[in-house]
C-alpha cells in the first residue's frame, strides 16, 4: 500500500494508493470455498497394523474378542513382537468412514493428532493419497504416534489393542474451527471421548458445528461413558451410529423394539446394524429397515462399521431418502469385509 500527501490549496490530503479490493475478496472466497466441506471428521489418528491369529492367542493373552482394549507402548510392542504383520495402514473409525466418503466423491476433511515421526508420515501421506483434507500439522512430540494392533481369527472378527500415543493427545487448541463452522457435518467417534484434552477438544468442536453425528465405537466404550453418551445423543448429535450391542447398553433396553420406542421420542436420526439381521434407521416417528448382502466371501470384519457409516451419511449429504442411505452403507459394508483391512483402495 502507497501513501502520498500533496497539498490541495490550504489543506493537506492524504492519497492512498491501496490493493485492488476485488481481488482480496477473491481470494477470501477462494479460501472460503477451500474450508467448506460436506462431513469434517475428528478422531484418533492411528496407524492399524494387522495380523492374522488364532483363537488360542487371545486366550493366552487375556483378550476378549471383538472389542478394543487401550494398551500402553510397551504392551503394544509385546503383543506384536511375535507376530507376521500383513498390513500397516492408515486407520481409525472416524478416519475410514471419512476416506470412505471421498471415494464417493464427497469433499471431506480430517483432524486428528500425530507426531512428526514415520507413523506420521504415513498416516499424512495415507489420507493425500484419498484425496482428504488434513487438518492438522504434525509437529516433534515426546509421544510417537497411534498404533492399532488389529488380530483377525480365522471367524473373520478382529480383536483390537490400541496404543493411543499422541492422538489421545488431541486439545481443543487442535480444533480448526473455521473448518468446523464451514463444514456441513462434523463427525466423532466414541473411541475419541475421554477426560481431560480429548474430552475438551470434542465440547469444542460440537459447540461450533452446524450438525454432528457419531459413532458409538464399541460396547465397552460405551459402558465407560454412558452417562456422557447418553447426553450427547439426547441433547448434542444429530445422528448416532450403533451397533445393536452398543444401542442396548447405552438405554439399558431387553429388546430392539425398546431402541425404536426410544428412537420416536427423540425426535433424531438413530442409525443401527444388526449383523446378519441387516440394518434400520429411526427418524422421527419413521422406522426403515434394509437387509444383509447375501453369499458374501467374508475375510475381514474390520472397517465394515465404518465403512456403512460412511456410504449412510453419503446418501444423507446428497439427499437421498433414509432406505437409499442404509442400502449404499450396506454396499460400502459388504465390500470391505471381503477384503483385509478397512480401505477400499
Amino acid at each position: 500500500m502507497e501513501e502520498n500527501i500533496v497539498k490541495q490549496g490550504s489543506v493537506m490530503v492524504l492519497l492512498v494508493k491501496s490493493v485492488p479490493l476485488v481481488i482480496l475478496i477473491e481470494k477470501n472466497q477462494l479460501k472460503q470455498k477451500r474450508l467448506s466441506m460436506k462431513v469434517i471428521g475428528i478422531g484418533n489418528a492411528i496407524i492399524d497394523v494387522i495380523c492374522k491369529v488364532d483363537d488360542n492367542f487371545l486366550i493366552k493373552n487375556n483378550l476378549t474378542k471383538s472389542t478394543m482394549k487401550l494398551v500402553n507402548e510397551n504392551e503394544f510392542n509385546s503383543l506384536v513382537s511375535n507376530l507376521k504383520i500383513e498390513e500397516t495402514v492408515s486407520g481409525g473409525s472416524v478416519a475410514n468412514s471419512i476416506v470412505g466418503l471421498s471415494q464417493l466423491n464427497n469433499d471431506v476433511g480430517f483432524i486428528g493428532k500425530i507426531n512428526n515421526d514415520k507413523f506420521g508420515k504415513k498416516y499424512e501421506e495415507g489420507l493425500k493419497k484419498e484425496k482428504v483434507k488434513f487438518f492438522y500439522t504434525k509437529k516433534n512430540e515426546n509421544t510417537p504416534t497411534g498404533t492399532c494392533l488389529i488380530l483377525i481369527t480365522p471367524d473373520s472378527e478382529r480383536t483390537m489393542c490400541t496404543f493411543l500415543g499422541v492422538a489421545g493427545q488431541i486439545k481443543d487448541i487442535d480444533i480448526d474451527i473455521g473448518v468446523i463452522k464451514n463444514s456441513e457435518i462434523t463427525f466423532f467417534e466414541g473411541y475419541l471421548f475421554d477426560e481431560g484434552y480429548p474430552k475438551k477438544a470434542f465440547e469444542k468442536a460440537i459447540k461450533n458445528s452446524k450438525k454432528t453425528a457419531m459413532t458409538l465405537s464399541d460396547k465397552f466404550c460405551v459402558d465407560r461413558h454412558k452417562v456422557n453418551f447418553l447426553n450427547l445423543v439426547k441433547n448434542s448429535l444429530d445422528i448416532t451410529f450403533a451397533n445393536e450391542q452398543e444401542i442396548l447398553s447405552l438405554i439399558d433396553a431387553k429388546n430392539i423394539e425398546d431402541v425404536v420406542s426410544f428412537g420416536k421420542n427423540l425426535k433424531k436420526i438413530i442409525v443401527i446394524t444388526r449383523g446378519d439381521k441387516g440394518s434400520l434407521a429411526i427418524k422421527n416417528n419413521e422406522v426403515v429397515e434394509f437387509g444383509i448382502e447375501k453369499n458374501l466371501k467374508v475375510i475381514d470384519l474390520t472397517g465394515a462399521g465404518d465403512l456403512f457409516a460412511a456410504g449412510f451419511l453419503h446418501g444423507h449429504i446428497n439427499n437421498l431418502s433414509a432406505k437409499e442411505s442404509l442400502k449404499k452403507g450396506t454396499e460400502m459394508s459388504s465390500k470391505i469385509i471381503q477384503k483385509i483391512g478397512a480401505r477400499l483402495s
